[in-house]
């Protein structure tokens, strides 16, 4: 199935007729709720996201000769997500749920159809994500890569300086290529993080090692006349992509099995904030997370930290037996 491309533009609105007899183009509609989560300031990331399951669900709309919104009922719903469910894993699945009830709670909110229209997505349940344990970059891992970096080069400075950055602030990896020279206080390691998640802006700190290390980048890095503060190799703002692929030829010099993801950085450093005693209010500022029991899918422990919570609370071990 092919899926719809969208352009995000300004489209042409629905007559009043068309309202009145509760039609509204499931292609406009699209293009105006991504106009809109542009308009809301949402980020880059997440309008594409956006566009990515909705192309996929209109084209299916399309191949039922459906084109209008009111068209839409709950059962068209579920048999969208039961044909998804066989081409892709658990999560997508549960990602294009939630981007199709983002859009259609969108619909509701703005009124763009007749009162006595229902919303569909009301009825649907969220489809099962199962819950497992996320796993984070071992420190161990990071450690070899920054042995890869020993180097004298610029690119050896920058490697080594964001492979701390990234373990030391839990930051995104957007948050991360976002970042300005003047975001960054050497002095205080103070870093603002402005494009965060929705973004809403947030501080986040590096201390000496990692100082350290930026101090050394900064040094090779030159004038150069760009407000970024990680370049490619073209002297340019580093991307995502860039980003990814620089970890990965790290892991291939230091010879590790699994390549680590700029997330899983972001992993090691909750729970090891949360292994080191740091209060989970703090770290929920730290981490930019609005409610708390997001950070659960981090902090789920190891074995290893089970085990040594077994060892300091067994009845059997601490009770004085005769």
């Amino acid at each position: 199935m092919s899926r719809a491309t969208f352009i995000i533009s300004s489209s042409p609105g629905q007559t009043a007729l068309d309202f009145m007899e509760g039609k509204q183009n499931l292609a406009i509609a699209i293009n105006s709720f991504l106009i809109d989560c542009k308009a809301r300031h949402l980020s880059l990331c997440t309008v594409k996201f956006y566009r990515n399951y909705l192309s996929s669900f209109l084209s299916y709309a399309e191949a039922c000769a459906i084109s209008n919104v009111q068209e839409i009922d709950t059962d068209f719903i579920r048999s969208y997500i039961l044909m998804f469910s066989e081409q892709h894993n658990e999560g997508g699945v549960h990602a294009s749920f939630r981007t199709i009830r983002a859009f259609f709670h969108w619909i509701e909110k703005e009124e763009l159809m007749p009162i006595e229209w229902k919303n569909p997505i009301k009825r649907v349940k969220a489809p099962h994500l199962p819950k497992q344990i996320i796993e984070p970059v071992p420190l161990e891992d990071v450690n070899s890569l920054i042995r890869t970096c020993r180097g004298d080069s610029f690119f050896d400075k920058r490697d080594r300086s964001m492979i701390f950055f990234l373990l030391d602030t839990g930051a995104r990896a957007q948050e991360l290529c976002s970042l300005n020279l003047q975001d960054v206080e050497l002095s205080t390691g103070q870093v603002t993080i402005r494009q965060g998640k929705g973004r809403e802006p947030r501080y986040v700190f590096i201390n000496r090692t990692t100082i350290k290390a930026l101090r050394a980048y900064l040094r090779v890095r030159d004038n150069l006349k760009t407000e970024a503060l990680f370049v490619s190799k073209t002297m340019e703002r580093l991307t995502y992509d860039g980003l990814r692929q620089l970890l990965q030829r790290r892991a291939e010099l230091a010879g590790l099995k699994e390549i680590p993801t700029p997330h899983d950085f972001r992993r090691q450093f909750a729970l090891s904030m949360l292994r080191n005693k740091v209060d989970i209010f703090s770290l929920q500022r730290l981490m930019g997370h609005k409610d708390i029991t997001i950070l659960q899918r981090y902090l789920a422990q190891t074995t290893e930290d089970i085990r040594v919570a077994h060892g300091k609370g067994s009845p059997v071990e601490n009770f004085s037996w005769t």
